[in-house]
């Protein structure tokens, strides 16, 4: 098939644009004719057209509304089998809807804020642009198929837009499971606890994601502060602004006992340097972290926010906590992983495997030869 794809440029340090790149890779690999539509920042990858958009990079308002229009008017220039976008975007066949609903982000974000902030958030025409390209992709004409990546971000986009079961698809991500795997703690696990300053027989938990406030570092902070073994430590990798956060776990006497990563596109070395794996998220539509984790064969804390949790199995290979926000249930998850020591690493692993970038690009195929022709 001769397939568009819109979508922003690959990265290496985020989950979300990873499992891009298993995909197109893999879509690739099967035969599928595939043209990127993407901005100038994407590289060439081979195998594959790289279409580079020219996009207005600020204010974020007009990148937002610019690139929709630029992909609308590019795509519409040739025939394709397929048009699938990642981005909320005017013109597609199937939606990826891996952000999840930009509404039920802002539902969520608001529950935090005071009523002034609240309505400013609600007025601000960055997230009015971004509900209006919402609501054109959800909407009966805007789109052929939708894809959630987990059966609560289908529940979550049913709900608040009211389309039938037919219209929404389940497709999880894939991960690299040569990249992420058990074998790697014998190869970094040392050398990364040394560069971190970390005692090789201390208990790690490790958080990653950028994002930290939709990815709930401050109630993971608290919660780790509560954590019996004063000996712990809590490794954080991911881009933000670490400030506020340095400075809740300095009032928590926390400093010398949580290390700050940063960004990191070796992000394998820090999993195979830690023990668990933390994310109590507020809002996450998947979280490929969570595979990351179970792939590496560790034992993941999550959310029942967030779609990540679906590949997770309760007190087997990792812990669900119901309310991220509760420090104590989350101290009390941290503590289930710390006592069950290395018992749950291969049931993680085996957790991971179905979840391959072959099977997502297949179920994708599928979905492509039901819709039949444009």
């Amino acid at each position: 098939m001769k397939l568009a794809i819109i979508c922003r440029p690959f990265v290496f340090h985020g989950g979300l644009e990873n499992a891009t790149a298993g995909l197109i890779g893999e879509l690739v690999r099967q035969g599928h004719e595939v043209h990127l539509f993407s901005t100038a920042g994407q590289p060439d990858v081979p195998g594959l057209k790289v279409h580079r958009l020219t996009v207005i990079r600020a204010p974020s308002l007009a990148r937002v509304v610019s690139f929709a229009l630029a992909a609308k008017a590019a795509v519409t220039r040739d025939h394709f089998d397929v048009v699938q976008s990642h981005e909320r975007t005017l013109v597609q066949d199937v939606y990826r809807a891996g952000e999840g609903c930009h509404r039920a982000y802002l539902d969520v974000k608001a529950e935090r804020l005071n009523p002034l902030k609240r309505a400013a958030l609600r007025a601000n025409p960055y997230h009015r642009a971004l509900l209006s390209l919402e609501r054109k992709i959800f909407s009966p004409a805007g789109t052929r198929q939708i894809v959630a990546i987990s059966r609560l971000g289908k529940a979550e986009i049913q709900r608040l837009y009211g389309l039938p079961e037919s219209r929404v698809a389940v497709i999880y991500n894939g991960v690299d499971q040569e990249r992420f795997r058990p074998a790697n703690r014998e190869r970094y696990r040392m050398g990364i606890r040394e560069a971190l300053g970390i005692p090789q027989e201390a208990w790690v938990v490790l958080f990653v994601g950028s994002g930290f406030e939709r990815k709930g570092l401050a109630p993971l902070i608290e919660g780790f502060a509560l954590v019996r073994d004063r000996e712990s430590r809590l490794v954080v990798v991911g881009k933000g602004d670490a400030a506020p956060y340095r400075a809740l776990a300095s009032r928590l006497g926390l400093t010398e006992r949580i290390a700050w990563a940063g960004a990191r596109a070796d992000v394998e070395r820090y999993y195979a340097a830690a023990d668990a794996v933390a994310l109590p998220a507020l809002y996450e539509p998947f979280g490929n972290v969570h595979l990351e984790a179970l792939a590496s064969g560790l034992p993941v804390l999550a959310s029942s926010r967030a779609g990540g949790s679906e590949v997770v199995s309760h007190g087997k290979n990792g812990w669900i906590v119901q309310n991220p926000e509760d420090p104590h249930a989350i101290r009390e998850g941290l503590e289930a992983l710390r006592d069950a020591g290395q018992g749950w690493r291969e049931v993680a692993r085996a957790a991971a495997l179905p979840f391959t970038f072959e099977a997502q690009a297949r179920f994708f195929a599928d979905l492509y030869r039901a819709l039949g022709p444009r």
